[in-house]
This record gives C-alpha cells, structure tokens and sequence, in this order.
C-alpha cells in the first residue's frame, strides 16, 4: 500500500488510529500493540501476499536468536551465534536481492549458460534485514532488554517506517511503544503529523514526480540527448530523488506522530552540504549511521592509522553501495564515495581550505554526477548521460536566440527546440531554478516541524499541501527507495 494513495489515506490509515486509540482507551493495550502489528502485516502484504511468509519466519528467528544472546549464558559462544545470525540475515537478503547478479557474473567470466532464478524481491527486506542486524549486535552487546515478541514484531514492522525507513533503533522506539501517555490521543501530535504528512505528499506527487517524467526520458527513453538534455536529465533526477526520499520520510514521520511515535530524523538539507562528509551526515541519516556504527567502526574505524582508516571507508561505501542495488553501477557509485571521503580527510589532515561558495560548487557536482550512476540502469545509459554532459558537440540554443547569436554556427553550436528528447520546455529550467532556491534558501521539513505552531497560517498551508496531494493521486508513483 502506498503512501501516496486514497486507500492509504482514507480507509487504511484513520481506521487503524481510530481501532488503536479506542483500544487503549478501552485499557486494551496489549490488544492495541496487537492491531499495530496486524495493521502494518496488513500493510506490507497489500502489494503480495507471498512477502508475508518471508518478514514472519526473519522476524521469529532474529527474535530468538536476540534473546539467545541477551541471556547470561548459552550452550554456544556468544561470537559464533551472532556470527550465525549475520550470516543467515546477510544470506537471505542475499539470495532474492543477488542472486541473479552473482549468476550473470558467473557466465559472463566463465562463458556458462546458468539460468537466472527471475526471484521477486522481497518489499523492504534491505531495511528490515539491517534493523534486524543491528538489534543482533546490540543483543550481544548486553544493549537490549528481554522484550516479548508482540513488542519486537512491533519494532521491527510499524508500518510508517516499515518499507523505505528511517532505519529505526530499537532504544529510541520500545520506550516510546510503552510510554502511557503515548496511548492517549495527542491533538498537538495529529497537527504535527498532519502537517508534515501533507508536506511529505506535496514533495512526492508534486515536485519529485514532475522531475520523473525528465529524469526517465532522459535515461530510458532518448537515444541520444544534447548538452541542456543531458544536464537537465542528471539534475532532474537529483531533485526527483532527494524530494521522494526525503518526501515518503516525511509522510513517514508524519504518520507515526498520529499514534504519539517520533521517528527519527533521516534528513537534514543535505544539497547545502560544502563536502561530502557533511553529506553524509545530513543524508539518510539513519543509514549513515548504521554504515558507522556496525561496519564502519567495527572494521576499526579510525583507530588504526590512516591507511588502515582509508580502506574502512572505501569498505563501508562500498557495501553501502551494494546495499542500495545488485548492479556494478551501485558498487562504483559506492567506490565514488568512499574515494570521495578518503580525498576529504586527506585533504584536511594537510590543512588545505577551499572558500565556502566553491566547496558547496564542488560538493554539489560530485553529488549530481555520481546519482547518473546510481539512476542509470546499465553503463551505456551512464555514459550516455555523462558523455552529453561534458561535450561541446551537441550544444542546442533557443531557435529565438538565433538571429543575434548565428556566428556560434561556426562553433558546432545549432539552433532549435532544445528539450525535445525528454519531452522539455522552458517550464523545465524554470523548475530547477525553484528546486535549487528550494534546497538550499529554505528551511527543510524538519526545521518547520521543530518551530510548528497550530496557527491559521499553518492549517492553510498544510490545507493547501493536502488538497494539492490528494488532487494529483491520479496515477500510481512508487517511490524509489522501493526498489532498493
């Protein structure tokens, strides 16, 4: 079930805050964690049935397995059962998410004809295998407490960040799950929520999707783009992603604040960052922090000199990388950034500066050029893009300008409809003038939420944000972290 869906909107999501909140004022609150529960399988088995099984039997097992290594003692070494439990979590995301990568890479160096196994890829099974992982890690670490199953099945699927995340902590949701209060209807909560909720729709069906019809054209449909297509495909795709992630996160945070849950935040203007570690803490922040704390620090972080500190991160990006896709466009996409970080702290153990302006140029660039990458479907559509975007041979000008500027002819440069291969107009540059000014001149979703106030001004805006949502639900838009 999508966010960005009348179902969701007006049958799914009122009637369970409505079943939970007489539950609990009923006193039923083992019953009213139990809907939850129920709500959000109910949830993630819209799309298919078959997925059920597969969250069920990871659920049982990181459960068990959790209270095995919570417990003073075990008839197996704590190492080894945690060791096990990574390796069947890792395993299982392995075989339905690689499976079919590892085969192709297996005919291709060794000239086979193996079958692909065309596996369905489990929804969500990358976020939840990861929050699984880390409450394993956490177990061993005497860092969990003994929860019951019905609390556990609560954490690991809550349906507002069940699908795409925030990847959740288990310390910062149980709490909350048994806060008494939390149980009670919060009218302040359900004005926040509704307010960032509305935000979160407006960015997904309005903007991100605008871009997606550029974005597409320009890496599945065209052939071949000019300079202007190719840069307004790579640039759309960078707004189209950063307001469908950082959209459903919303929407995400908006919909747990109806029942008195506070996720964390996972974005935090990300496009104004003037290096790519600042990056890195303002984007998916929850991810970022996973990657830290159990791959990053435990393969020895920075303790162990620089070299040693460089390869880490290039370890960590790099499985970040192959997380997100099984395709070596996501792998290199992974190496980018983590060469990228090594650079960064290079550069600033020499003490070299760079003047804010052009860190941010820099920054930004990077950013845009390495998403071609993690968009593209395949290398010939990433050098497609990439290639038009730094060629002088295919410039395109306004046909209109032509009259004045006819002696750029002899340069290579032509005249005439400049956006034809992904379907452009000057509607098109106008969009990504307000997308930059967006980013980086306004307070992101989160600031507006830490100073919201039930005023009329903000019930006409969220008012406005909701109708201009729910108008434009005239077609089905999954997000992209779906895929992922």
């Amino acid at each position: 079930m999508l966010f960005n869906s009348y179902a969701f909107i007006f049958i799914f999501l009122p009637i369970t805050f409505m079943l939970y909140f007489y539950l609990n004022h009923k006193r039923l609150t083992e019953a009213g964690k139990g809907l939850l529960v129920f709500s959000s399988l109910f949830f993630y088995s819209w799309w298919n049935i078959a997925y059920l099984p597969i969250i069920l039997t990871s659920m049982l097992f990181n459960y068990l397995l959790g209270n095995t290594l919570a417990k003073a003692s075990s008839r197996f070494s704590k190492k080894s059962v945690l060791f096990f439990g990574i390796v069947v979590n890792i395993s299982l995301l392995g075989y339905f998410k690689y499976a079919d990568f590892l085969i192709k890479n297996y005919n291709f160096l060794f000239n086979s004809n193996a079958e692909l196994l065309h596996l369905a890829l489990p929804l969500a099974i990358s976020f939840f295998t990861f929050q699984q992982i880390s409450y394993l890690v956490d177990s061993y670490r005497k860092e969990t407490k003994e929860y019951d199953f019905l609390n556990y099945a609560l954490f690991v699927t809550f349906f507002p960040q069940l699908i795409a995340g925030p990847i959740v902590h288990h310390k910062e949701m149980m709490p909350q799950f048994a806060k008494v209060k939390n149980k009670v209807i919060n009218y302040h909560n359900i004005a926040m929520g509704i307010f960032i909720f509305s935000m979160g729709l407006f960015k997904k069906v309005i903007i991100a999707d605008t871009f997606a019809t550029w974005a597409t054209a320009g890496f599945d449909v065209a052939t071949t783009l000019n300079l202007f297509e190719a840069w307004a495909t790579s640039l759309s795709y960078t707004f189209q992603l950063y307001f469908d992630f950082s959209g459903y996160t919303d929407m995400a945070i908006g919909a747990a604040l109806l029942f008195n849950i506070k996720l964390p935040t996972n974005f935090n203007s990300p496009y104004k960052a003037k290096d790519i570690q600042d990056f890195w803490r303002r984007w998916h922040i929850t991810l970022s922090r996973f990657l830290r704390d159990y791959i990053y620090i435990p393969l020895g972080g920075n303790r162990k000199g620089s070299v040693r500190t460089y390869a880490n991160l290039m370890a960590t990006f790099i499985i970040g990388g192959i997380w997100h896709g099984a395709g070596w466009t996501f792998v290199f996409w992974g190496f980018l950034h983590g060469f990228a970080l090594v650079v960064h702290r290079a550069w600033n153990n020499l003490g070299f500066k760079l003047w804010g302006w052009l860190a941010w140029f820099i920054t930004f660039n990077f950013l845009n050029i390495t998403w071609v990458f993690f968009r593209a479907k395949n290398w010939d559509d990433a050098t497609k893009v990439l290639d038009s975007m730094f060629s002088l041979n295919n410039v395109i000008l306004p046909k209109a300008l032509e009259s004045k500027l006819e002696f750029l002819k002899a340069y290579s440069v032509d005249f005439g409809y400049f956006g034809v291969n992904i379907g452009a107009k000057l509607d098109s540059i106008i969009w990504l003038i307000a997308a930059f000014i967006t980013v980086l001149l306004f307070r992101n979703s989160s600031e507006q939420l830490s100073r919201f106030k039930l005023n009329y001004t903000t019930a006409i805006f969220t008012a406005i944000m909701l109708l201009a949502g729910i108008i434009s639900l005239n077609k089905v838009s999954e997000f992209l972290y779906f895929n992922f």
